[in-house]
């Protein structure tokens, strides 16, 4: 194929997805589907996503030999990775506290539109977080696999564990079935109990940026997801994860900090699928409110 030839599909597919990035989120799933099974996953992972595409696709399943380091093709590996385990694990999250509530679907669903995912790939996540609630799902083999895929990039398994985060927040609260559950998966990828408390804390604030009627569980926007409103400011300095007393200096550094880590275009580098940069984008806009309200409590 020609480069003229190249960039006019992807025009085309840019087009067809309605953004700009709409020709990138074909990096993996077109790889996928095309046939290059050289990319596909063995393992928990790979069973997972043969059951999602069918029994065609998961005949082609191959296991590739473990590297230690990353090498020419490896990010779409890790793209695969994380869109497999985040909406399986999303499943097993969801029944925790031993029903799947129509918050819990919604909230899945909202993921799924952010990222604004064709039929066959909406279908495929379908797929996988009805097998994170079946009896039989290997949830420690997904994550003991998923870790491994992401090399040791924290700031990627920190998104994954948000996301599962906001998963068990869908239904306004946090059981202790789901704690228990999301301490065992953090355990499982290596994010320390520090870390998760931290996270929890950022996610249940960027959920009071919510009005008051979502904040009493009552689901205010399209899928589900709470209309954003203006954050409080215990609400902002909870989404930076600092004190009220801390320094101007402080606070600065904790913004520039989660805003770097939560960049979608540093996030897709590092792996996260090129569908996914618009839910990275809408973390990177509620850190940004967050610091703004500070700044104008404090004058600055």
């Amino acid at each position: 194929m020609s480069a003229e030839s190249a960039r006019a599909r992807g025009d085309t597919l840019a087009g067809r997805h309605g953004s700009s990035s709409g020709g990138l989120q074909l990096s993996w799933w077109g790889k996928l589907v095309g046939g290059a099974f050289g990319f596909m996953l063995g393992g928990p992972l790979g069973a997972l996503l043969g059951v999602a595409l069918g029994h065609n696709f998961d005949k082609g399943l191959k296991a590739l030999p473990g590297r230690d380091s990353f090498a020419s093709g490896d990010r779409e590996r890790v793209q695969m990775a994380f869109f497999t385990a985040t909406f399986a694990v999303m499943g097993r999250v969801a029944k925790a506290d031993g029903r799947v509530s129509p918050e819990e679907i919604r909230m899945a669903e909202t993921v799924m539109s952010e990222m604004a995912l064709d039929a066959a790939r909406r279908q495929a996540a379908i797929k996988l977080f009805t097998e994170g609630k079946s009896e039989g799902f290997d949830l420690d083999g997904v994550l003991e696999q998923f870790r491994r895929e992401c090399h040791g990039r924290s700031t990627l398994i920190g998104m994954f564990v948000e996301l599962q985060l906001q998963a068990a927040y869908a239904d306004g609260k946090l059981d202790p079935e789901e704690d228990r559950l999301l301490r065992h998966i953090c355990a499982r990828v290596g994010v320390s109990e520090f870390d998760y408390r931290r996270l929890e804390r950022m996610v249940r604030a960027q959920r009071g940026f919510a009005g008051a009627g979502s904040r009493r569980g009552q689901a205010g926007g399209a899928g589900g997801r709470p209309t954003r409103g203006r954050p409080s400011l215990d609400e902002a300095y909870a989404v930076l994860g600092v004190a009220r007393d801390a320094s101007d200096a402080e606070v600065k550094r904790a913004y520039r900090r989660l805003l770097s880590q939560h960049h979608p275009d540093k996030l897709v580098s590092k792996g996260l699928p090129e569908e996914m940069m618009k839910v990275a984008a809408q973390k990177t806009h509620e850190i940004r409110q967050a610091y703004e309200r500070i700044r104008e409590a404090r004058g600055s």
